[in-house]
């Protein structure tokens, strides 16, 4: 069993059950310094979100879809701090994390 307190933390980051709720996010995978989760439709068409957990604390967002059995990367932003996690995601997939 994965050590899953990094994908918990990553969760309680984005809002939690809030983020689960308001964005119809499901799916999660969680390992020892990462959390990926399938995307409900969203303005920039990314299917897939991976949040890891970089050496300097900071995250690294990684938005991809899926063309056939191609996967495609179509963003990935590096430097990312915990407090912009939820305005970086509702800016790039025009899904709100909170009222």
């Amino acid at each position: 069993m994965a050590n899953l307190e990094v994908a918990t933390e990553i969760l309680n980051q984005l809002g939690g059950k809030r983020f689960l709720v308001m964005t119809g996010t499901k799916n999660l995978m969680g390992d020892t310094n990462s959390l990926s989760m399938h995307l409900t439709r969203n303005k920039m068409k990314a299917k897939y979100l991976k949040i890891e957990l970089m050496g300097n604390d900071t995250y690294t967002m990684t938005f991809s879809t899926m063309l056939g059995f191609e996967h495609i990367i179509i963003e990935t932003i590096t430097g990312v701090y915990n407090d912009m996690l939820q305005n970086i995601f509702t800016s790039k997939t025009g899904l709100y994390t909170k009222f």
